[in-house]
Protein backbone atom coordinates (compact mmCIF):
# COMPACT_ATOMS: atom_id res chain seq x y z
CA UNK A 1 0.00 0.00 0.00
CA UNK A 2 1.28 3.51 -0.43
CA UNK A 3 2.60 5.31 2.80
CA UNK A 4 3.93 9.31 3.44
CA UNK A 5 5.10 10.88 5.88
CA UNK A 6 3.90 9.20 9.38
CA UNK A 7 3.96 5.76 8.18
CA UNK A 8 1.26 3.73 8.05
CA UNK A 9 -1.41 2.92 5.47
CA UNK A 10 -2.59 6.19 3.61
CA UNK A 11 -5.87 7.82 4.40
CA UNK A 12 -7.93 9.47 2.16
CA UNK A 13 -8.82 13.09 2.57
CA UNK A 14 -11.66 14.74 3.93
CA UNK A 15 -13.69 15.98 0.86
CA UNK A 16 -13.06 19.03 -0.59
CA UNK A 17 -14.43 21.83 0.63
CA UNK A 18 -15.56 22.92 -2.97
CA UNK A 19 -18.11 26.01 -2.85
CA UNK A 20 -20.23 27.37 -5.12
CA UNK A 21 -20.44 31.01 -6.13
CA UNK A 22 -23.15 32.90 -7.44
CA UNK A 23 -22.70 33.51 -11.43
CA UNK A 24 -25.50 35.56 -13.77
CA UNK A 25 -27.38 33.54 -15.55
CA UNK A 26 -26.23 33.23 -19.08
CA UNK A 27 -22.77 33.25 -18.10
CA UNK A 28 -20.19 31.17 -19.27
CA UNK A 29 -18.90 28.92 -16.71
CA UNK A 30 -16.36 29.71 -14.90
CA UNK A 31 -14.53 27.82 -12.57
CA UNK A 32 -11.46 28.57 -9.91
CA UNK A 33 -8.51 27.00 -8.22
CA UNK A 34 -6.51 28.57 -5.71
CA UNK A 35 -3.08 27.07 -4.02
CA UNK A 36 -1.94 28.95 -0.99
CA UNK A 37 1.69 27.65 0.15
CA UNK A 38 4.17 29.16 2.31
CA UNK A 39 6.03 31.10 -0.17
CA UNK A 40 3.39 31.75 -2.96
CA UNK A 41 -0.30 32.58 -3.56
CA UNK A 42 -1.88 31.73 -6.76
CA UNK A 43 -4.95 31.54 -8.39
CA UNK A 44 -7.07 29.90 -11.93
CA UNK A 45 -9.51 31.14 -13.26
CA UNK A 46 -11.14 28.40 -16.28
CA UNK A 47 -14.11 27.56 -18.31
CA UNK A 48 -14.41 24.00 -19.88
CA UNK A 49 -12.54 23.25 -22.92
CA UNK A 50 -13.01 20.27 -25.06
CA UNK A 51 -11.37 17.38 -22.27
CA UNK A 52 -9.87 19.79 -20.70
CA UNK A 53 -10.40 23.75 -20.02
CA UNK A 54 -8.81 27.12 -21.13
CA UNK A 55 -7.15 29.78 -18.92
CA UNK A 56 -9.46 33.14 -18.51
CA UNK A 57 -7.18 34.54 -15.70
CA UNK A 58 -4.91 34.04 -13.33
CA UNK A 59 -3.00 36.04 -10.38
CA UNK A 60 0.54 34.84 -9.14
CA UNK A 61 2.42 36.32 -5.76
CA UNK A 62 5.42 35.82 -3.82
CA UNK A 63 3.55 36.31 0.18
CA UNK A 64 5.85 34.46 2.17
CA UNK A 65 3.78 33.54 4.45
CA UNK A 66 6.01 30.99 6.11
CA UNK A 67 8.55 32.92 7.12
CA UNK A 68 9.89 32.75 9.91
CA UNK A 69 7.61 30.06 10.93
CA UNK A 70 10.38 27.66 11.53
CA UNK A 71 11.52 29.62 14.87
CA UNK A 72 8.15 30.69 16.49
CA UNK A 73 5.58 28.10 15.39
CA UNK A 74 3.07 31.14 14.21
CA UNK A 75 2.68 32.99 11.40
CA UNK A 76 3.57 36.56 11.83
CA UNK A 77 1.49 39.74 11.50
CA UNK A 78 3.71 40.99 8.55
CA UNK A 79 3.36 37.09 6.68
CA UNK A 80 -0.49 37.61 7.42
CA UNK A 81 -0.85 41.06 6.19
CA UNK A 82 1.24 40.57 3.36
CA UNK A 83 -0.90 37.54 1.94
CA UNK A 84 -4.06 38.82 2.94
CA UNK A 85 -3.49 41.63 0.48
CA UNK A 86 -2.89 39.03 -2.31
CA UNK A 87 -5.91 37.21 -1.37
CA UNK A 88 -8.15 40.73 -1.65
CA UNK A 89 -6.92 40.65 -5.56
CA UNK A 90 -8.00 37.48 -5.75
CA UNK A 91 -11.53 37.79 -4.40
CA UNK A 92 -11.85 40.63 -6.83
CA UNK A 93 -10.73 38.60 -10.08
CA UNK A 94 -13.15 35.59 -8.55
CA UNK A 95 -16.36 38.17 -8.26
CA UNK A 96 -15.50 39.59 -11.50
CA UNK A 97 -14.92 36.57 -13.56
CA UNK A 98 -18.25 35.23 -12.17
CA UNK A 99 -16.98 31.60 -10.77
CA UNK A 100 -19.81 29.42 -10.17
CA UNK A 101 -17.33 26.86 -8.40
CA UNK A 102 -14.12 27.53 -6.60
CA UNK A 103 -11.75 25.36 -4.33
CA UNK A 104 -9.37 27.32 -2.32
CA UNK A 105 -6.51 25.06 -0.32
CA UNK A 106 -3.92 26.02 1.90
CA UNK A 107 -0.70 23.59 2.75
CA UNK A 108 2.44 23.50 4.87
CA UNK A 109 2.79 26.38 6.47
CA UNK A 110 -1.18 26.68 7.80
CA UNK A 111 -0.55 23.09 8.77
CA UNK A 112 1.85 23.72 10.54
CA UNK A 113 1.20 27.45 12.13
CA UNK A 114 -0.50 27.27 15.57
CA UNK A 115 -2.62 29.87 14.44
CA UNK A 116 -3.28 28.53 11.33
CA UNK A 117 -6.82 28.14 12.03
CA UNK A 118 -7.46 31.80 13.16
CA UNK A 119 -5.88 33.20 10.11
CA UNK A 120 -8.08 30.85 7.71
CA UNK A 121 -10.97 32.10 9.78
CA UNK A 122 -9.49 35.64 9.43
CA UNK A 123 -9.08 35.68 5.64
CA UNK A 124 -12.87 34.36 5.11
CA UNK A 125 -13.76 37.16 7.21
CA UNK A 126 -11.85 39.94 5.30
CA UNK A 127 -12.22 38.18 1.61
CA UNK A 128 -14.29 36.05 1.47
CA UNK A 129 -12.40 33.20 0.26
CA UNK A 130 -12.94 29.80 1.89
CA UNK A 131 -9.26 27.99 2.81
CA UNK A 132 -9.59 24.59 3.08
CA UNK A 133 -6.33 23.50 5.01
CA UNK A 134 -5.45 20.36 2.64
CA UNK A 135 -3.01 17.21 3.77
CA UNK A 136 -0.02 16.22 2.64
CA UNK A 137 -1.15 13.34 0.72
CA UNK A 138 -4.30 15.60 -0.61
CA UNK A 139 -1.42 17.96 -2.09
CA UNK A 140 0.62 15.13 -3.36
CA UNK A 141 -2.32 13.73 -5.52
CA UNK A 142 -3.47 17.54 -6.62
CA UNK A 143 0.07 17.98 -7.96
CA UNK A 144 0.12 14.60 -9.81
CA UNK A 145 -3.30 15.17 -11.21
CA UNK A 146 -2.15 18.60 -12.52
CA UNK A 147 0.51 17.52 -14.44
CA UNK A 148 1.06 14.15 -14.96
CA UNK A 149 0.02 14.81 -18.72
CA UNK A 150 4.14 15.95 -19.62
CA UNK A 151 5.50 12.66 -18.41
CA UNK A 152 7.75 10.77 -20.34
CA UNK A 153 6.07 8.00 -22.22
CA UNK A 154 7.45 4.46 -20.62
CA UNK A 155 7.37 1.57 -18.85
CA UNK A 156 7.58 1.18 -15.44
CA UNK A 157 7.01 3.48 -12.71
CA UNK A 158 7.63 7.42 -12.61
CA UNK A 159 8.48 9.75 -10.12
CA UNK A 160 6.97 13.12 -9.72
CA UNK A 161 8.04 15.97 -7.24
CA UNK A 162 6.74 18.99 -5.95
CA UNK A 163 9.71 21.54 -4.30
CA UNK A 164 7.09 23.41 -1.82
CA UNK A 165 7.96 26.42 0.39
CA UNK A 166 7.10 24.46 3.49
CA UNK A 167 7.64 20.48 2.30
CA UNK A 168 8.80 18.73 -0.33
CA UNK A 169 6.36 15.66 -1.99
CA UNK A 170 7.51 12.41 -3.50
CA UNK A 171 5.18 10.93 -5.31
CA UNK A 172 5.80 7.16 -7.44
CA UNK A 173 3.12 6.77 -9.97
CA UNK A 174 2.19 4.32 -12.44
CA UNK A 175 1.40 6.17 -15.25
CA UNK A 176 -0.37 3.49 -17.50
CA UNK A 177 -3.83 4.40 -18.02
CA UNK A 178 -5.80 7.91 -18.79
CA UNK A 179 -5.15 8.64 -15.19
CA UNK A 180 -2.11 7.72 -12.94
CA UNK A 181 -1.98 5.35 -9.93
CA UNK A 182 -0.36 6.81 -7.29
CA UNK A 183 1.96 3.38 -5.65
CA UNK A 184 4.02 5.60 -2.97
CA UNK A 185 4.60 8.98 -1.52
CA UNK A 186 6.58 11.28 0.63
CA UNK A 187 5.77 14.29 2.51
CA UNK A 188 9.68 15.78 3.50
CA UNK A 189 9.53 18.46 5.82
CA UNK A 190 11.97 20.83 3.94
CA UNK A 191 10.84 23.73 1.43
CA UNK A 192 13.02 26.49 0.49
CA UNK A 193 11.98 28.56 3.02
CA UNK A 194 11.74 26.05 5.81
CA UNK A 195 15.43 24.55 4.63
CA UNK A 196 16.45 28.54 4.21
CA UNK A 197 15.94 29.58 7.55
CA UNK A 198 17.02 26.32 9.01
CA UNK A 199 20.73 26.57 7.66
CA UNK A 200 21.45 30.36 7.88
CA UNK A 201 24.00 32.04 5.72
CA UNK A 202 27.12 32.23 4.42
CA UNK A 203 29.59 34.45 3.33
CA UNK A 204 32.70 32.93 1.72
CA UNK A 205 33.22 30.64 -0.80
CA UNK A 206 34.09 27.88 1.39
CA UNK A 207 30.98 28.57 4.31
CA UNK A 208 28.50 28.56 1.19
CA UNK A 209 29.95 25.41 -0.01
CA UNK A 210 29.83 23.98 3.70
CA UNK A 211 26.28 25.18 3.61
CA UNK A 212 24.68 23.39 0.81
CA UNK A 213 26.60 20.28 1.96
CA UNK A 214 24.53 20.43 5.29
CA UNK A 215 21.23 21.39 3.26
CA UNK A 216 21.82 18.25 1.75
CA UNK A 217 22.72 16.20 4.15
CA UNK A 218 19.80 17.97 6.15
CA UNK A 219 17.17 16.73 2.72
CA UNK A 220 18.69 13.50 2.22
CA UNK A 221 17.64 11.95 5.79
CA UNK A 222 14.26 13.49 5.14
CA UNK A 223 14.03 11.38 2.44
CA UNK A 224 16.09 8.72 4.30
CA UNK A 225 12.23 6.20 4.60
CA UNK A 226 11.01 6.60 0.87
CA UNK A 227 14.84 5.93 -0.09
CA UNK A 228 14.38 2.45 1.67
CA UNK A 229 11.46 2.06 0.12
CA UNK A 230 12.46 2.57 -3.30
CA UNK A 231 13.08 -0.33 -6.05
CA UNK A 232 15.19 -0.08 -9.40
CA UNK A 233 12.28 0.25 -12.44
CA UNK A 234 12.24 -1.82 -15.61
CA UNK A 235 13.35 0.55 -18.17
CA UNK A 236 14.58 3.90 -18.41
CA UNK A 237 13.86 6.13 -15.00
CA UNK A 238 11.56 9.01 -15.26
CA UNK A 239 11.49 11.95 -13.21
CA UNK A 240 8.83 14.76 -13.57
CA UNK A 241 9.07 18.14 -11.45
CA UNK A 242 6.77 20.68 -10.48
CA UNK A 243 7.62 23.91 -8.91
CA UNK A 244 9.29 27.04 -8.72
CA UNK A 245 12.36 25.40 -8.36
CA UNK A 246 12.57 23.54 -11.80
CA UNK A 247 10.91 26.45 -13.86
CA UNK A 248 13.80 28.87 -12.57
CA UNK A 249 16.32 26.65 -12.73
CA UNK A 250 15.12 25.47 -16.43
CA UNK A 251 15.02 28.75 -17.44
CA UNK A 252 18.82 29.69 -16.28
CA UNK A 253 19.52 26.43 -18.03
CA UNK A 254 18.62 28.24 -21.20
CA UNK A 255 19.65 31.39 -20.69
CA UNK A 256 16.39 33.08 -20.80
CA UNK A 257 15.98 36.90 -19.81
CA UNK A 258 12.73 36.42 -18.60
CA UNK A 259 10.66 33.88 -17.55
CA UNK A 260 8.87 32.50 -20.54
CA UNK A 261 5.87 29.29 -19.54
CA UNK A 262 5.50 28.82 -23.32
CA UNK A 263 9.09 27.74 -23.18
CA UNK A 264 9.67 26.17 -19.95
CA UNK A 265 6.60 24.01 -19.53
CA UNK A 266 6.91 20.64 -20.79
CA UNK A 267 10.64 21.20 -21.46
CA UNK A 268 12.63 18.00 -21.11
CA UNK A 269 16.61 18.94 -19.81
CA UNK A 270 19.21 16.63 -19.40
CA UNK A 271 19.70 15.82 -15.37
CA UNK A 272 23.72 16.45 -15.40
CA UNK A 273 22.67 20.27 -16.81
CA UNK A 274 20.20 20.72 -14.06
CA UNK A 275 22.83 19.34 -11.58
CA UNK A 276 25.47 22.04 -12.88
CA UNK A 277 22.71 24.57 -12.92
CA UNK A 278 22.71 24.05 -9.23
CA UNK A 279 25.83 23.84 -8.46
CA UNK A 280 27.05 27.03 -9.81
CA UNK A 281 23.66 29.01 -8.43
CA UNK A 282 24.94 27.42 -5.11
CA UNK A 283 28.39 28.78 -5.45
CA UNK A 284 27.12 32.83 -6.11
CA UNK A 285 26.58 34.88 -3.61
CA UNK A 286 23.86 36.37 -2.90
CA UNK A 287 24.24 39.95 -4.85
CA UNK A 288 25.25 37.69 -7.92
CA UNK A 289 22.50 35.29 -8.04
CA UNK A 290 20.51 38.57 -7.31
CA UNK A 291 22.07 39.72 -10.69
CA UNK A 292 20.94 36.14 -12.66
CA UNK A 293 17.65 36.90 -14.93
CA UNK A 294 14.43 34.68 -13.26
CA UNK A 295 15.97 34.74 -10.14
CA UNK A 296 16.41 38.36 -9.07
CA UNK A 297 16.34 40.07 -5.58
CA UNK A 298 12.79 37.78 -4.91
CA UNK A 299 14.18 34.40 -5.20
CA UNK A 300 18.13 35.12 -4.36
CA UNK A 301 17.79 33.51 -0.53
CA UNK A 302 15.52 30.68 -1.45
CA UNK A 303 16.97 29.38 -4.84
CA UNK A 304 19.66 27.88 -3.14
CA UNK A 305 17.85 25.65 -0.93
CA UNK A 306 15.45 24.49 -4.31
CA UNK A 307 19.01 23.69 -5.91
CA UNK A 308 19.97 21.00 -2.88
CA UNK A 309 16.64 19.60 -2.85
CA UNK A 310 16.65 19.03 -6.64
CA UNK A 311 20.30 17.51 -6.57
CA UNK A 312 19.07 15.52 -3.70
CA UNK A 313 16.12 14.10 -5.57
CA UNK A 314 18.35 13.38 -8.40
CA UNK A 315 20.90 11.36 -6.32
CA UNK A 316 17.26 9.20 -5.12
CA UNK A 317 16.23 9.03 -8.56
CA UNK A 318 19.14 9.06 -10.94
CA UNK A 319 16.83 9.55 -14.37
CA UNK A 320 18.99 10.56 -17.30
CA UNK A 321 16.41 13.41 -18.05
CA UNK A 322 14.30 15.95 -16.14
CA UNK A 323 10.71 17.15 -17.19
CA UNK A 324 9.84 20.69 -16.12
CA UNK A 325 6.05 21.34 -15.34
CA UNK A 326 4.93 25.09 -14.62
CA UNK A 327 1.80 23.27 -13.61
CA UNK A 328 0.42 21.50 -10.43
CA UNK A 329 -2.23 21.66 -7.77
CA UNK A 330 -4.23 24.57 -9.41
CA UNK A 331 -4.44 22.98 -12.50
CA UNK A 332 -5.54 19.36 -10.65
CA UNK A 333 -8.47 21.49 -8.46
CA UNK A 334 -9.42 22.22 -11.75
CA UNK A 335 -9.57 19.08 -13.30
CA UNK A 336 -11.29 17.81 -10.09
CA UNK A 337 -14.07 20.96 -10.30
CA UNK A 338 -14.90 20.00 -14.01
CA UNK A 339 -14.48 16.20 -14.80
CA UNK A 340 -15.32 15.21 -11.17
CA UNK A 341 -13.09 13.30 -8.31
CA UNK A 342 -10.71 11.04 -10.78
CA UNK A 343 -7.28 10.69 -8.68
Amino acid sequence: MPRGRGSGKIRRAPPPMERPMRGRPGDARHYAALDLGTNNCRLLIARPQGSGFAVVDAFSRIVRLGEGLATSGRLSDTAIERTIAALRICAEKLKRRHVILARSVATEACRQASNGAEFIERVYRETGIALDIITAEEEARLAVLGCHALLEPGDGPALVFDIGGGSTELVLVDSRGEVPRILDWHSARWGVVSLTEASGVAATVEERAALYANMRARVAESFAPFAKRLRTPRGTRRLLGTSGTVTTLASVHLGLAAYDRSVVDGLIVPAPAMREVSQRIAGMSMAERSQVPCIGSERADLVVAGCAILETILDLWPAERLGIADRGIREGILRRLINGRIL
